[in-house]
């Protein structure tokens, strides 16, 4: 509790002026790319994030929803960066998918918002009692009774990463995906897909040829707002400086091999510009399903 509180510590202000030739310009993508990359002293850490939304080139509605939601709580000893990173795919040819996709995002980000964020700002601030693995599975299940109630029938993808500090959970059902991109050119894939296809592949019953090309390799045994129990799987780890974590829809890395993935995400200095581009890449290659991509990265 004292590291909370340390942070809102009162200091004696501090006052600058400014020359009067002083100007103002945006950074330049050099500029930023130094500022992202370089090394420098000190404890504060922060995240920096970018997402971008996409209909593709042949739908004609758009059923993913995002939630890219990320600051940094600092003070006199210390900063605690906070980072909520969310990605719902409607499932097509279910009714109401785009209902379900965006009520599951709104949902899974209220209820965390609720138990995380608000302790930590109140007049009294203090860590939550329950760790972020039991919160991120009670947000799954109210975001999936959320979904049932408001979308009848239909339903939806979830990959969802919560980041507090350096500490890393990620809940995710369907074939949304989340990687960690490292810098020397690696992706790491964190999740599952939860598709009929890839079962067979664990199977050994199709071959990653056959699975390419099989017509219900999109075809979901699980995903939000389908059945009574939520069967989310769940990764805790740590994300490093050093990598990239990436959560985007099929509409993504169904269309984009992963070697210009990571070319992208480790040639672009800003988030947001690298989401743009990888956006571009997929209606390049097409753009056959809505496209929907979040990047974050810690920056010391």
């Amino acid at each position: 509790m004292n590291f909370f509180k340390n942070l809102f510590r009162k200091k004696k202000p501090v006052s600058a002026t400014l020359p009067s030739n002083a100007a103002t310009a945006p950074l330049s993508e050099a500029q930023v790319w130094d500022l992202a990359n370089g090394e420098r002293p000190g404890k504060y850490t922060h995240l920096i994030a970018g997402s971008a939304l996409d209909q593709g080139q042949r739908r004609e509605n758009n059923e993913d929803s995002l939630l890219c939601f990320n600051g940094t709580l600092g003070g006199a000893n210390a900063s605690l960066p906070l980072g909520m990173y969310v990605i719902a795919d409607g499932m097509g040819g279910h009714r109401n998918g785009e209902i379900a996709s965006e009520t599951a995002v709104r949902s899974l980000g209220n209820y965390l918002i609720q138990r995380l964020y608000k302790p930590l700002f109140g007049p009294d601030p203090q860590p939550a009692e329950e760790s972020l693995r039991e919160m991120m599975e009670d947000a799954v299940n109210e975001a999936h009774r959320a979904v049932r109630r408001a979308a009848p029938g239909g339903g939806c993808t979830l990959t969802a990463a919560l980041v507090v500090g350096n500490q890393l959970i990620i809940a995710h059902m369907g074939d949304s995906r989340a990687y960690l991109v490292h810098r020397d050119g690696r992706m790491e894939q964190l999740t599952k897909d939860h598709t009929l296809v890839r079962r067979l592949q664990e199977m050994g019953q199709l071959s990653d040829e056959e699975a390419a090309e099989h017509p219900q390799k999109s075809m979901l045994y699980r995903a939000m707002g389908q059945g009574d129990i939520v069967q989310a799987d769940f990764y805790t780890g740590t994300l490093s400086p050093n990598a990239f974590l990436l959560v985007c829809s099929d509409g993504l890395w169904g269309f984009v091999e992963e070697d210009d993935i990571q070319t992208i995400v480790n040639a672009t200095a800003s988030p947001y510009l690298a989401c743009m581009h990888l956006v571009e890449a997929a209606n390049a290659a097409g753009g056959p399903d809505n496209i929907s991509v979040v990047l974050a990265r810690l920056v010391h």
